[in-house]
């Protein structure tokens, strides 16, 4: 970085808080004693309230909605009755993509579902910077032009927009996946009326690596703003009710990258400065980190 230059900033945002306790627990290290600073809660997670209690000793973690359409459980009687024939649960994503735009789950219920899961975790007294969703079904245009209406309603400043970051990644399924991400973040970005986090992550969703560190760090220029998406965790069997989602998430992988000290090595070997949404504003049709826009 030349001299004078702004850095490079990152927020390295965890996914799924409050989907399991392994899940929760190993987020909170990797904020404490690795390189995490933002997480997305799930509030749809079987112990919410005791997640939630468990964030008061992390002041320092920057707070967002992880909006849940696709797992577990809906909170709104309007949606589990929509859902009467899956037991009132939610289908997998592209059954939900499907049924959305069908018009079989319409967007006002979502909506009445997702204020349902901001407004809870408002009641606690949360601070929410970012609104972000499960498996980014938000993506859909249609579910993303209504978590930017309801970013809007409810003075949340950020919204992800979830796309493919370059890496290439031959895993089942990911290159469908990555190249859908790519179109898809086409189409709603000019539904933002400001710059977003540059996003990162998407090719090593769920098996985030040093190596991928080491690969994806040296391409952040000086002055941008990125995100990095990861899913840490503790690896605990008989926590997971899904075996399936271990042949996505190697959890206890992130999380040793995540907190190895070699990760904040890197971070400090390419300048790159460490931020929360909370930190960010826009400034001139510029997204800035809030203490560099003042200087």
């Amino acid at each position: 970085m030349s001299a004078g230059a702004q850095p490079a900033c990152l927020i390295v945002n965890a996914d799924d808080y409050g989907y399991y306790d392994c899940v929760s627990r190993g987020i909170l290290r990797s904020a404490r004693h690795g390189i995490v600073t933002a997480t997305g809660i799930f509030a749809t997670g079987k112990r919410f309230d005791e997640h939630i209690a468990w964030l008061s000793d992390y002041e320092e973690l920057d707070l967002g909605l992880h909006l849940n359409l696709t797992d577990r459980e809906p909170l709104t009687k309007e949606m589990r009755s929509r859902l009467a024939r899956r037991g009132g649960r939610f289908p997998p994503k592209f059954a939900v993509a499907m049924a959305v735009m069908s018009g079989a789950i319409p967007v006002p219920a979502v909506r009445l579902e997702w204020r349902a899961q901001i407004e809870r975790c408002l009641d606690k007294g949360l601070s929410i910077s970012f609104i972000n969703s499960h498996e980014h079904i938000h993506m859909l245009p249609p579910l993303f032009r209504l978590a930017g209406e309801l970013a809007r309603e409810y003075g949340i400043a950020h919204v992800r927009l979830s796309a493919s970051d370059g890496l290439r990644n031959w895993r089942p399924g990911a290159f469908v996946r990555d190249a859908l991400m790519k179109g898809l973040a086409i189409h709603n970005r000019r539904q933002l009326p400001q710059p977003v986090p540059a996003f990162l992550g998407m090719a090593e969703s769920g098996r985030l690596s040093l190596a991928a560190l080491r690969t994806l760090l040296p391409r952040m220029q000086p002055g941008g703003v990125y995100e990095l998406m990861c899913h840490p965790g503790y690896r605990v069997d008989a926590e997971i009710d899904n075996p399936m989602l271990f042949n996505y998430h190697d959890w206890q992988g992130e999380l040793d990258a995540l907190t190895s000290p070699l990760a904040r090595e890197l971070l400090i070997a390419h300048g790159i400065r460490l931020i929360g949404y909370r930190d960010l504003e826009h400034r001139s049709g510029k997204l800035v980190a809030r203490d560099a826009a003042n200087q």
